[in-house]
């Protein structure tokens, strides 16, 4: 028979404090050199007082600390030995083993948790704007020069996989980070220059190619595809529109009457008009497709259908001179006959296009590290409002924090395709996960230069000795120490998540790869063919 709690004898606790803030649930924002204070219904044994308190880690590590009683011996003051680490949850725990001065044991064990508070310091200097914005350029162009593979000059997928693969459209992302890296003086020009040939000769000499297209993967040296999955193992119409944004960015840039000029101006020409656009109808369908295997044809068979990053698909079909498409292709295939629009407002901002609250925000990148929104329209849209408002809605959302992650802000925001703690995703608004990449608000930078440099000078000054490292910026973050088991910051970057950093940054101080990009008279041509009209065309 189970014998009744003596009430006398048996102590309860009776409130508990951190620096006079009460201690019940989880505390956020806790001193790094907490006093905790727990006061029972009576008078304590102080003999078991020190082998009954417990302070740990989110690890299981056991803090030192200092416990003694008082008010009477009816109050412990636990005190940790040397200040904890910042933005990690402790756990506070008192075992049954406590004794009241008559003798009894504590009623009910004690087992309450808090957060440290982060490190606000600010981290490096303080720079100006525009010294800030050299700064995170310059430093991130290293990934796209240093981190280039040594054989063909091609930009690796990311800094952990196989030194071997690398990317088609990471590549046309590093050849305009290399344009911007050249105009900055950051890259001397002749060794860029000498740098792009190198990477467009391995592209004409070794690179795989099917129907003029390349794969998503290739190995660095030998230019052989590596499969991106089992059946995408050939021709990947994506990647290769993103490649020859930056090779005709890079063709616009390099117009010198020279030899090396000319020949590079020659051979990426020859690349561009080897591309069968039209082929990837599959048979002649108003619709392009995305993939295409030589061991298994069109078996992905996924139609390249907007609202996504595609659109610069589209405009590269119908800008070919070679095997250019209709603009049937185009309303029927990309705007799905207008199926693509969306018309909805959410925070206020009315959403022309796409899926439900934007979705990833490197839907408002790719495309437009070369297309121009600004001013751009056609049938379906104003691209202009379509990428602000895009972006804005991600950051409304990142604001009011719906799922409360700790550490969104005004100056915590930005949700896209990243490594996540123990995966990749395509964060949104409607796949959120806690984690915040750094390249969905400094890419964003043309649409909401206030917002996004607000974001960068946090994630620079606040966060930079865990963020801001070799290559720039890693690739995300969580602050949440709860949910996400521990504030994580990754240790990895991504060619896809780097690239649009330097570029839209520089879109926004210069416009250089938009004026670039738009210049080319086969891109004006096209655009106007699919009926969009805007002051650079």
């Amino acid at each position: 028979m189970t014998q009744p709690v003596d009430m006398v004898k048996n102590p309860s606790l009776y409130a508990a404090t951190l620096n006079n803030t009460l201690l019940s649930a989880t505390l956020w924002n806790a001193s790094v050199s907490p006093l905790i204070k727990l006061t029972f219904s009576q008078p304590l044994k102080p003999a078991t007082v020190i082998t009954s308190v417990t302070l740990k880690g989110n690890t299981g590590n056991v803090i030192p600390v200092l416990a003694t009683v008082t008010n009477g011996d009816s109050a412990i003051l636990v005190q940790s030995m040397a200040s904890l680490a910042y933005l990690t949850q402790y756990t506070l725990t008192v075992s049954k083993n406590l004794q009241s001065a008559s003798g009894g044991n504590l009623q009910t064990a004690v087992n309450n948790s808090f957060v440290t508070h982060l490190d606000s310091s600010r981290k490096f200097p303080t720079l100006t704007n525009e010294q800030l914005l050299d700064k995170v350029q310059q430093q991130t162009l290293k990934y796209f020069w240093d981190f280039a593979h040594p054989t063909s000059g091609m930009i690796r997928e990311g800094s952990k996989h196989s030194p071997d693969i690398v990317t088609s459209g990471g590549t046309g992302f590093g050849v305009m980070a290399l344009l911007a890296g050249m105009e900055r003086g950051f890259v001397n020009r002749t060794e860029g220059l000498a740098r792009i040939q190198n990477i467009v000769t391995f592209l004409k000499d070794k690179a795989q190619r099917f129907h003029g297209a390349f794969p998503h993967w290739m190995n660095g040296a030998s230019g052989a595809v590596i499969p991106f999955s089992a059946n995408d193992n050939g021709a990947d119409l994506v990647e290769t529109s993103l490649l020859l944004m930056g090779l005709i960015t890079a063709r616009q840039y390099f117009t010198g009457a020279d030899a090396l000029e000319t020949n590079l101006r020659n051979d990426i020409n020859g690349l561009w008009n080897a591309v069968e656009w039209d082929w990837f109808r599959q048979n002649s369908q108003n619709v392009l497709y995305w993939h295409w295997s030589p061991s298994a044809a069109w078996t992905i068979n996924l139609k390249v259908q907007g609202w996504n990053e595609c659109l610069i698909t589209y405009v590269l079909a119908a800008s070919s001179t070679t095997h250019t498409i209709t603009k049937d292709v185009y309303d029927n295939g990309w705007a799905r006959s207008g199926a693509f629009k969306n018309g909805n407002t959410y925070y206020n901002y009315v959403l022309p296009l796409g899926e439900n609250m934007g979705g990833p925000l490197f839907l408002a990148h790719y495309s437009f590290m070369g297309i121009n929104p600004n001013g751009l329209s056609d049938a379906y849209a104003n691209y202009q409002t379509q990428t602000k408002n895009h972006t804005l809605i991600n950051y409304e959302y990142c604001k009011a924090n719906p799922k409360s992650y700790y550490g969104y802000s005004d100056s915590v925001w930005g949700l896209t395709a990243s490594n996540i703690k123990d995966g990749y995703t395509a964060s949104s608004p409607t796949n959120d996960q806690g984690f915040i990449a750094p390249t969905a608000a400094i890419s964003s930078m043309p649409y909401t230069p206030n917002e996004s440099m607000a974001a960068l000078k946090f994630f620079y000054y606040v966060l930079g000795d865990k963020l801001f490292k070799d290559y720039g910026f890693v690739d995300a973050f969580s602050l949440d120490v709860v949910k996400n088991n521990g504030a994580w910051f990754a240790d990895t970057y991504l060619a896809i998540d780097q690239g649009p950093i330097i570029v839209m940054i520089e879109n926004y101080r210069s416009g250089l790869l938009w004026n670039l990009f738009m210049s080319a008279p086969e891109v004006k041509s096209g655009m106007r063919k699919l009926g969009f009209n805007g002051p650079a065309l």
